[in-house]
């Protein structure tokens, strides 16, 4: 029984749910992270994302079970290995579901309709939508602006800068290029096979991708700094410009030099430098905006 329960956690990408932090963005943004009331409220959403992400990873892998155990990584997946019976999954996912969609609602009727957007949005992609270039990463992005989006909602704030909007679509729009480059180095030639959207790039379109979407992330989070003023006249989050700068340099780094970038979350876990990046910006984020 641990097993099997070790083995449910595993398929349900604990690790991924790192994304879920995109949901605390307008707490903080919005300076209510101090807010219990809002702290609670924020937290309880961003663990149902967590809930709702786990779902889909345990649904997209009964539907991919074939083709993951053609990859050289994901064969080792608890189903794709065969350690874990589809029937435990099937159980595993119906709970799941029972669970996050009805606390949703009875939590916040908007953020019940938000997340059950994800889960079909993720649930197409899975389906349909990962099988088209260019538009599977499209609605990557668009699952991180719905998680920004839930934690606007759930504190009901109006003073969440639509420029924060726009730079969390570019970051994850530069993530997923970067991932899909990623892969077709690790796979080579075999790359279609284990994924046919990877048949609908290259690594030159790919690299001229990230070039764009990187300076266009830069300039829309620039732009928040400069709208952001904390005091009358004052332009202090300009400040947290250069830990992006680096941030965004440091992934690009990775997946062209040291070509990693096939799972984003491995890097902001084990890469030191990233993780140095991540904690000054966000200590120079709290400070302005909470000290001064």
């Amino acid at each position: 029984m641990i097993n099997q329960l070790r083995l449910i956690l595993k398929t349900m990408r604990p690790k991924q749910w790192l994304k879920n932090v995109f949901v605390f963005a307008a707490l903080v943004f919005d300076r209510q992270l101090i807010a219990m009331g809002s702290l609670l409220i924020t937290l309880a959403a961003a663990v149902l994302f967590c809930l709702a992400s786990s779902l889909v990873y345990i649904i997209n892998d009964l539907a991919d079970i074939e083709s993951d155990r053609q990859h050289p990584s994901k064969q080792n997946r608890p189903l794709a290995s065969g350690q874990l019976s589809k029937k435990t999954a099937i159980f595993s996912a119906v709970i799941l579901g029972l669970v996050t969609f009805p606390t949703a609602f009875i939590l916040d009727s908007g953020l019940g309709l938000i997340i059950t957007g994800y889960v079909i949005l993720m649930l197409a992609y899975s389906l349909w939508f990962k099988h088209l270039p260019l538009i599977d990463v499209i609605i990557i992005a668009a699952g991180f602006v719905l998680r920004v989006a839930a934690g606007v909602l759930i504190i009901e704030t109006d003073r969440f800068s639509p420029w924060l909007f726009v730079s969390t679509t570019f970051l994850a729009l530069f993530i997923g290029l970067g991932k899909r480059r990623a892969e077709i180095e690790l796979l080579q030639m075999d790359a279609p096979n284990h994924r046919r959207v990877l048949d609908g790039y290259t690594l030159d379109l790919l690299d001229q991708l990230l070039t764009v979407v990187l300076s266009t992330t830069l300039m829309t989070y620039c732009l928040y700094t400069f709208s952001a003023t904390i005091t009358p006249g004052g332009y202090q989050m300009m400040l947290t410009i250069p830990f992006v700068i680096y941030g965004l340099f440091r992934y690009l780094y990775l997946i062209r030099i040291q070509h990693y970038g096939g799972a984003p979350e491995e890097i902001v876990i084990s890469d030191r430098p990233m993780q140095a990046a991540i904690a000054l910006w966000g200590l120079t984020v709290l400070v302005i905006l909470y000290l001064l």
